[in-house]
């Protein structure tokens, strides 16, 4: 029987299926499009997602293809600094188009052995308490022990489960291609600076060799929203707000995207899971979507592989709602906030100004790209130290850094002192013993996903710890 079905091979299925690989979880992946679309809605990673790819030992694959800009302006599009002295060793946001990020989780998850198959659409599934059967649309029927969602906002998973999607839904809609343009990049720069003095949803990024990723507002929301505009569609109202189309052709892609703003009530039940897009829609203002998605593979990898391998403690795999459902909270209320700020009447052009002006304190700055960034996450894990439920930034060693400790998805004790001991738990958790001179703790331990779950010097302590994240102790 296969141990994970992972539907949906988009970046977060492809990142839960490497990091249950890690632990030898039997995998596979079911993606209903025959090949990738080649579309790229996202085009970059914050600060925690370049993380995430370090601590597993990925991150020069994406900075090969990708591009590193330490830019402000992911606030609602305020343009501010890059505040200084982000607490982590990656200050920058990574620009990389989604289909070379999915790309490589695939080369990623493929290298660990997950098994991927295109053209498989799910069309049912069942659970009982043992198993959950998966229904394809050639007829097949598949087991597993359990079966994860991340096959985006129209999830049928979700669906199927019954599970609720309460929300708000789309009420303005924006309209979104890539397109070839006619005119030199300095009249389109001039123009889209004009135009975003009143319109801020209206842009347009170079991205090389004449293409041109351009966003406009969209006259009202379509009656089949699934359905792309047409290329005179398009046009048309980039015309309406430039003037002029810049005699665009040769498109791309052209999409749709609206306000939509909806959050699965529960992102588990029984043996069915939910991550990514599939429990969580939300307009795309500041480029949160794919990074979510990402870390919530990342929290949720070691505790599914957990649960499979039988050491999970009780109450490890429903921690994942706990702690994730808070942050998607926080991310569509930001969201929600930053469409307000976006609005071209009077009344939210006033409260930008407001919060512009805000943004010139430094610590007001920081505290938002934290936010959207995602290195401010903290999980509730009780009171205690500072560092408490915070992914640890990496850190110098005297032998190396943090991260490149951390490829295995296994616990790790950093111990600056010496003096203790994981001996029974050393099947999941590491034991490195090494000093750091920027880390003012004599001892953390790390989960799976970096974040901290234990700061002290003792033993006792210590070993009253381990058995919460990481099971019982084998002897």
């Amino acid at each position: 029987m296969i141990d994970v079905i992972v539907v949906g091979g988009g970046p977060t299925g492809l990142m839960l299926a490497s990091e249950l690989r890690l632990h030898g979880v039997h995998v596979l992946v079911l993606e209903k499009e025959a090949e990738p679309t080649g579309q790229s809605r996202a085009l970059g990673m914050h600060v925690r997602s370049v993380e995430v790819m370090d601590q597993r030992g990925l991150l020069e694959r994406f900075l090969a293809l990708g591009e590193q800009f330490a830019v402000g302006g992911f606030f609602a599009g305020i343009a501010k600094p890059w505040p200084d002295r982000l607490d982590t060793a990656h200050s920058y946001v990574l620009a990389i188009p989604q289909s070379i990020t999915e790309r490589l989780l695939t080369e990623h998850a493929t290298e660990l052995g997950t098994e991927i198959r295109r053209g498989c659409e799910l069309v049912g599934l069942s659970q009982d308490e043992h198993e959950v059967t998966a229904e394809l649309a050639d007829g097949t029927q598949l087991r597993s022990r359990y079966l994860v969602g991340c096959d985006g906002g129209r999830s049928t998973v979700r669906k199927l489960l019954g599970v609720g999607f309460p929300g708000e839904p789309t009420r303005v809609e924006t309209l979104l291609g890539e397109v070839e343009v006619a005119v030199p990049p300095e009249t389109l720069a001039a123009v889209v600076a004009e135009v975003r003095k009143t319109h801020v949803r209206f842009g347009a990024m170079p991205l090389g060799d004449g293409v041109y990723r351009m966003i406009v507002p969209a006259d009202g929301v379509a009656e089949d929203r699934a359905a792309a505009p047409t290329f005179e569609e398009f046009r048309q109202r980039v015309r309406v707000f430039a003037g002029t189309d810049f005699g665009a052709h040769s498109p791309r892609w052209l999409s749709r995207f609206g306000d939509a703003t909806r959050l699965a009530e529960r992102y588990r039940t029984g043996r069915v899971l939910l991550a990514g897009d599939a429990a969580h829609i939300h307009p795309p203002t500041g480029g949160q979507g794919l990074n979510l998605g990402i870390q919530d593979a990342f929290n949720l990898g070691w505790k599914l592989a957990a649960e499979v391998r039988g050491w999970a403690p009780e109450g490890l795999l429903d921690s994942y709602h706990t702690e994730r459902h808070p942050v998607a909270t926080d991310v569509l209320d930001n969201t929600r906030a930053m469409t307000e700020l976006l609005s071209p009447e009077p009344g939210p052009r006033s409260v930008r100004r407001l919060v512009s002006e805000l943004m010139d304190f430094e610590d007001v700055n920081r505290y938002l790209i934290e936010k959207i960034t995602a290195i401010g996450v903290r999980y509730d894990l009780g009171e205690g130290h500072e560092l408490l439920g915070r992914r640890m930034r990496d850190v110098g060693l005297k032998r190396g850094r943090l991260y490149e400790l951390m490829h295995g998805g296994r616990g790790l004790l950093l111990d600056q002192t010496g003096r203790l001991s994981v001996a029974g738990w050393a099947d999941r958790v590491d034991h490195v013993v090494d000093v750091s001179e920027e880390l003012d703790v004599p001892a953390a331990l790390l989960r799976p996903d970096g974040h901290v779950a234990w700061v002290s010097e003792d033993q006792q302590d210590l070993l009253s710890q381990l058995p919460k994240w990481f099971g019982a102790a084998v002897s």
